[in-house]
């Protein structure tokens, strides 16, 4: 073997972490270790939180069936408890998850399940008889849709 061909031992090769790159040499500390990582190469927090979403889209469409149900059957009370479970839901839509996504997934759901019960069947019945409860429930749920996602977020106590 000549000299010439020998490996050179590269920089980030050296057995000791700290004594790599220009954070070791300054002072610093190191970059955060990541998280662990999932089977699917995903970080455990990301993947977490994609089922967060699922779950509050599912939840949302109960929320959306349920409140169309009440708001109806009990015009004043029921559009109040309709509103309240929708703005339940969508706040904790975003303390759980963190981010205004977790409202967009509360509230798509929501929506879609709202929207397919206000078609009505080709016999003529449906949920939503068209009057000023159902339209309410609408517009209120779409607003408080709104307020929650632009909520100022409050900031995540320290571990």
């Amino acid at each position: 073997m000549s000299p010439s061909s020998s490996p050179k031992p590269s920089p980030d090769s050296s057995p000791d972490p700290s004594s790599r790159g220009r954070a070791a040499s300054s002072g610093r500390p190191a970059a955060p270790v990541r998280p662990a990582a999932a089977s699917d190469g995903f970080p455990v927090a990301r993947t977490a939180r994609y089922v967060w979403y699922g779950l509050l889209f599912v939840l949302g469409a109960l929320v959306g069936a349920a409140g169309a149900l009440v708001q109806a059957a009990w015009l004043p009370a029921g559009l109040l408890l309709a509103l309240l479970a929708t703005g339940g839901l969508f706040y904790g839509g975003l303390r759980a998850t963190g981010t205004q996504a977790g409202v967009a997934a509360a509230g798509g759901g929501w929506l879609l399940a709202v929207v397919l019960l206000s078609f009505g069947r080709p016999e003529g019945d449906g949920v939503f008889g068209g009057g000023v409860g159902e339209l309410l429930f609408l517009f209120g749920g779409m607003g408080v849709a709104v307020m929650c996602a632009t909520l100022v977020r409050l900031p995540r106590p320290p571990r």
